[in-house]
Parts: structure tokens; sequence; C-alpha cells
């Protein structure tokens, strides 16, 4: 690939490694991109955030592409991941430690399988207040780590397909087919309260973004090859 190949756009489908948030995939590639044909200036943007404890597809723009963002943006998402049932965290996930613990003796396989039904199709749905959603100017993970009290009001997301994968103890594996704005780690945590108890999100891969698949993302050693090449 050349630097006009870069400039003229390119769609990059990139395997996000663990603990990596999408703001530093995306300046290292740009970065990377800059070094290797000499380019001075080149736009690069992500089509949907990842959070730094979730794995899997994200689809970087450049150059030209990143016009279209907002279309890859709004596409259907699937993800796999796990829920631990019988406590939870502020966070929804493992960015936190567990805050509270709850009773499971009386959630059988049956009823997991069953509450899934809940989810199904539009559901209003609260994002986690460690998140990067904006209010007042601050993003609300700024507010939850200052420990201050903030209103979050819930949002329309759409669940076409949310299959149990597995069940293992107190871990269960997970499928999800959604819609733009939907928080897996608010899923796992409204599933807990559904089955009367609690639960937190304990590994998400995003799969799918519209017609991108995982199976055909880089990982960011791999891009930095092919820049070699």
């Amino acid at each position: 690939m050349t630097a006009e190949d870069f400039l003229s756009g390119q769609v990059l489908l990139i395997d996000k490694p663990l603990h990596w948030t999408s703001f530093q995939v995306v300046n290292k590639l740009r970065w990377e991109i800059r070094q290797a044909f000499n380019i001075k200036k080149i736009k690069v943007g992500h089509a949907g955030t990842l959070d730094p404890l979730a794995t899997g597809l994200l689809v970087v723009c450049a150059g030209k592409k990143t016009k279209e963002i907002n279309i890859y943006q709004g596409q259907i998402k699937e993800y796999t991941g796990t829920i631990i049932l019988g406590s939870t965290t502020p966070s929804f996930d493992l960015e936190t430690e567990i805050n509270n613990t709850f009773p499971i003796d009386h959630i059988s396989e049956e009823l997991i399988y069953k509450t899934t039904q809940q989810f199904i199709g539009e559901i209003q749905q609260f994002p986690p207040v460690f998140s990067a959603i904006k209010k007042d100017g601050k993003r609300l993970y700024e507010f939850a780590r200052a420990g201050e009290d903030v209103e979050i009001k819930p949002r329309t997301v759409s669940i076409s397909e949310f299959e149990i994968t597995n069940i293992m103890g107190q871990n269960v594996d997970f499928r999800v087919v959604c819609s733009k704005g939907t928080y897996i780690r608010s899923l796992a945590n409204d599933f807990g309260k559904a089955l009367n108890s609690g639960s937190h999100l304990s590994a998400l891969r995003r799969t799918k973004i519209g017609d991108f698949s995982v199976e055909n993302a880089i990982s960011i050693d791999g891009f930095i090859d092919s820049l070699k090449g």
C-alpha cells in the first residue's frame, strides 16, 4: 500500500487487544502510517468505541474514508462474552471491585435461558455511569470517579438476538446481536436483576459490525508489519 492509498481512503479492520483504549489504537495506527510514508498529516478515526477490557473488531477509517465513519457506527453489532452471576460492580464489569453479592441458589439453567427473552426487541437501557457519554460537558466516568451522583436517562436500544452459549457454574457465556448504542455491560447488569440476583460482565469481544467480521481483522502488530511489506 502507498501513501496515496491511505490518503484517498482505507477501511482497516483491527482486532483490538485487551487493555488498549480505542483512542490509543487510532493514535498508534495514525503514527505508524505517518512514519511509514512520511506523511505530515492524515485523518484516522474509529467507527465505534470498545472498552479497554473488551477485545475484537474495531473498524478504523483513514484518509477520505473517515467521512463514512457514521455509516459504520450505525450498523448492527455482534458480541460474545461472559457474565458472572451473583455479584455486581459499579462499572458493571471488572474495571471496578465487587460492591455487592447476591444469592444464586434459585437460578436454574432453564431460568437463565428463559430470562433472555425479556431482552429481545426494543428495550429501555440505562448506560453505565462508568462510560464516556457526556453530560453537562463532562464524561460520565469523570462524575463516577469523583464519587459524584449524576442523573442518567435511559435510552432505547434494540436487541435482535440474545443467545446463551454455555453455562459453567456462575459463568454464563453469551452471544448478542444489537443496535448502535447498546451497552453490553448494562445488559449484563440488567440480566442479573431480571434473575432476582446480580451479575456483571467478565469478558467481552466484538465479533461483527455490519458485514465486517473479526475473522478478517488483523492485530496491531500485523498491521505494522504490513506497512513494512
